[in-house]
């Protein structure tokens, strides 16, 4: 499997390199977010791994970049270890954040962690929950085998949700993750979204069972 590293130091990223390729991955680096989005649309890896303090433009810019059409894995390494840049980095749809200094052997199980619950976790054809059925084929949402109409980001939005079923996201997430990062809508187009598709899928969509709203943090489903 293909590894990139993006990290401005090169010490760390000699080591990072030697001991990755020596867990049987073939690794590509670069030292700085522009660096690796060229070489990011070259390979296409499976897997990143991102400093978030690097030059000009940071590991987060670079993860909101790599987002905008692709779901490959992030893992950020990085000496902002606060809580704060950890929850940021997740939302922007990092798999696993590690703080430095870290062990070698660390990252190399965390690497294949993640690599392993993606593959387990690749996207299927078809989600089914109780009498609601999306197929990922077709773009087309079912509700007890009667076709419902949804307009692109409605759908995209739903199957992101019932993909990550119980999760909780909030509106930055969901604005980040549906719409992509450079996508200029307010967060209240979250919220009409949600109660768009309420009134297809719920039963009360005064009172949802699925699109749940947890106070204060955003959104999940459930089902």
């Amino acid at each position: 499997m293909k590894l990139l590293i993006v990290d401005d130091e090169e010490t760390i990223l000699e080591t990072l390199e030697l001991k990755l390729r020596k867990e049987g991955y073939t690794v590509f680096t670069a030292t700085s977010a522009e660096g690796g989005m060229r070489l990011f649309k070259q390979v296409r890896p499976d897997l990143c791994l991102l400093d978030v303090m690097l030059p000009n433009r940071s590991g987060f810019d670079l993860c909101r970049a790599i987002r905008k059409d692709s779901t490959t894995p992030i893992i950020f390494l990085t000496a902002r270890a606060s809580e704060q840049d950890r929850i940021a980095g997740l939302e922007l749809g990092a798999d696993d954040y590690i703080p430095k200094p870290f062990n070698l052997s660390e990252v190399a199980a965390r690497v294949k962690a993640v690599l392993r619950r993606t593959v387990s976790e690749a996207p299927q054809e078809t989600l089914t929950s109780g009498n609601l059925r999306i197929d990922t084929r077709t773009y087309e949402v079912f509700l007890n085998d009667q076709l419902i109409s949804f307009a692109p980001k409605e759908f995209a939005l739903l199957h992101f949700l019932v993909r990550h079923n119980g999760q909780v996201f909030s509106r930055e997430a969901l604005l980040d993750r549906v719409w992509g990062a450079e996508t200029f809508v307010n967060s209240r187009t979250v919220d009409v979204h949600i109660r768009w598709l309420r009134e297809q899928i719920e039963e009360d969509p005064s009172h949802p069972s699925r699109l749940i709203t947890v106070r204060g943090v955003g959104y999940k489903f459930v089902g």
